[in-house]
């Protein structure tokens, strides 16, 4: 089987795992730096060029790897791909709306999933009544297309929230709110879904000057058993959003748990060595059972 792994970069733990993995299952796999790619449309077949070499037909299956920052091309470059029948482990949609928190949010409260009571707004002259909307300070302040914990802000005060976000408001900055979920206690849950099943799951806690659970941010991380709960919310917000592998945040709260947002490119490192699951490993027999039943019904 032929692979694309669509990543700026094979520099990246994840994305040299994944690789490394799908070698030792005997694919070929080739890194594929997504920012060098183009479309051609018009003539007899749309065609996809790396550089100035056609791929359009040379893949069984696209692993994508798109960064925060390129997530519009990245995601027309997938999108391509699956026009073309080429199997692709998430589906462009589903990054895309993964990447905006808010869309996530919204489709997570249609569906029927718990999340935190979140206001997003772009009235800079009502953000008093956006804090007390949920329930005054302190409140959790969050760049919408923010990445590994950057971009989250806790306001312990209506009076810092207030400056905060009058900054970023003037800043043209799209921002949420979210309540502060006191008895979370700096930890979450970050779930792994492959192909609807939950592979792994870790408990994040947050550093001791730091209240994002982040590995990024030096979170302490150990293995977890999750609820029944916990589980069907996982895997439905990865299945509601077209994605085949997922990093599913929630938190624990009194009301039972919330999600935070989903991850359409999850980081292996941290959730690896704290499970001991070859998550890299897991990722490799999904396109394996799906490409090839892609390329049967070509």
């Amino acid at each position: 089987m032929d692979v694309a792994l669509l990543s700026v970069s094979l520099n990246v733990y994840s994305t040299a795992r994944i690789a490394e993995e799908f070698e030792k299952a005997g694919h070929y796999v080739e890194h594929i730096d997504h920012t060098k790619c183009s479309v051609q449309l018009g003539g007899d077949k749309p065609q996809i060029f790396y550089g100035t070499e056609d791929i359009t037909n040379e893949f069984d299956a696209v692993v994508p790897r798109i960064g925060n920052t390129v997530t519009r091309h990245g995601a027309a470059i997938v999108k391509q791909f699956e026009m073309n029948h080429i199997f692709s482990t998430a589906k462009s949609m589903g990054i895309i709306r993964a990447r905006n928190k808010v869309a996530t949010l919204q489709m997570m409260s249609k569906k029927g999933i718990s999340v935190p009571k979140t206001v997003f707004s772009i009235n800079p002259n009502n953000v008093e009544d956006q804090i007390e909307l949920l329930g005054g300070a302190p409140v959790i302040i969050k760049l919408q297309e923010g990445t590994q914990g950057k971009g989250v802000i806790l306001a312990e005060s209506k009076k810092s929230a207030k400056s905060v976000i009058d900054t970023l408001y003037n800043m043209n900055t799209s921002i949420l709110l979210q309540e502060y979920i006191e008895e979370a206690n700096g930890e979450d849950l970050r779930i792994v879904v492959v192909g609807n099943k939950i592979v792994a799951s870790m408990k994040r806690s947050s550093a001791l000057d730091d209240f994002r659970s982040n590995v990024h941010r030096g979170a302490e991380t150990q293995m977890v058993k999750l609820t029944p709960r916990e589980k069907f919310m996982a895997i439905n917000a990865t299945k509601h959003l077209g994605l085949g592998v997922a990093g599913v945040d929630l938190i624990r709260s009194k009301n039972g748990p919330l999600l935070i947002e989903v991850n359409a490119s999850p980081g292996l490192k941290g959730i690896e060595a704290a499970t001991g699951v070859n998550v890299a490993q897991c990722i490799v027999h999904y396109v394996e059972k799906n490409a090839r039943r892609n390329r049967k019904q070509m």
